[in-house]
């Protein structure tokens, strides 16, 4: 009896918009009426041949990205300077930085989708798993306070050292007495306003505030304040790309575990800043 082979079928090539999809379904997230989780530059039938998974799509995380034979870049801050990517006032202005950028994802046929919503609103927020992870701080948790962490006591300046190194941070700034001892800590990712960090000094009793970044007359100020009156004996400002930095880090590491036929790569956004020698 002669036997016969059927050829296995290839599989069919995944576009951007194919990738984006799976992504939204294994999400399963809690998204806000209008969502910034949307393509921000290319075409979203374009064939993916690898994944880069970024903090902020900078433009050289582009050109790390394209050198990798990376298209779709998936990122979780605005590409174009503004929360909602708004580019018609820089289009009407003929701004010269933001054409160098457009110009270099055209030509390289890039796809940049933003992937900001769904991972804060999971039942397990992405971003800060991955903070958490980062730290080491795992078993630390104050189960009765949400945000805080128990940590052995050590130095605010040993602690802002320690977590500068772990997430990357390059120019951290402190306020507060540095020889203070601390052990209970609070971190805010990100820049999740003055509420949410007044609300961390407010409710948790801590030491010392770890913040990626607010404005002066908001949270530093309230902040500077607490020391003085009492309530808080140091804020540790890291920056906004380290605070959130190793969450996308996470977020690629969850996107292998579903996503096995397109390569993935994280490329870390450096942190612009540099302190002064």
């Amino acid at each position: 009896m002669a036997l016969c082979f059927v050829a296995a079928l290839p599989a069919r090539a995944q576009t951007a918009a194919d990738i984006v999809a799976r992504i939204a379904e294994h999400a399963n997230a809690r998204r806000p009426a209008v969502t910034v989780d949307t393509f921000k530059a290319g075409d979203s039938t374009t064939v993916v041949k690898g994944i880069a998974v970024t903090m902020m799509a900078t433009l050289d995380v582009l050109q790390r990205a394209a050198a990798r034979g990376d298209n779709l870049i998936i990122t979780h801050e605005p590409a174009f300077y503004s929360h909602r990517d708004t580019v018609g006032i820089l289009e009407r202005e003929n701004d010269a930085v933001f054409a160098a950028k457009q110009r270099f994802i055209n030509d390289h046929g890039l796809v940049v989708w933003r992937f900001h919503d769904m991972p804060h609103f999971r039942d397990t927020d992405l971003i800060r798993a991955g903070i958490v992870r980062a730290l080491g701080w795992e078993k630390f948790a104050d189960t009765a306070n949400a945000g805080v962490f128990i940590i052995r006591p050590t130095t605010v300046t040993a602690l802002a050292t320690s977590a500068g190194e772990k997430l990357g941070a390059k120019a951290i700034r402190i306020s507060g007495d540095r020889k203070a001892t601390v052990s209970r800590v609070a971190i805010t990712q990100g820049f999740p306003g003055f509420a949410a960090n007044r609300h961390a000094i407010q409710s948790g009793k801590i030491d010392v505030l770890v913040m990626g970044e607010d404005h002066e007359w908001e949270t530093i100020e309230y902040a500077v304040d607490a020391i003085t009156a009492g309530k808080l004996k140091a804020l540790i400002v890291i920056g906004h790309v380290p605070s959130e930095q190793a969450g996308m880090e996470e977020v690629a590491r969850w996107l292998k575990t579903f996503i096995t036929d397109v390569r993935i790569d994280f490329i870390p956004t450096d942190d612009p800043f540099r302190p002064v020698r």
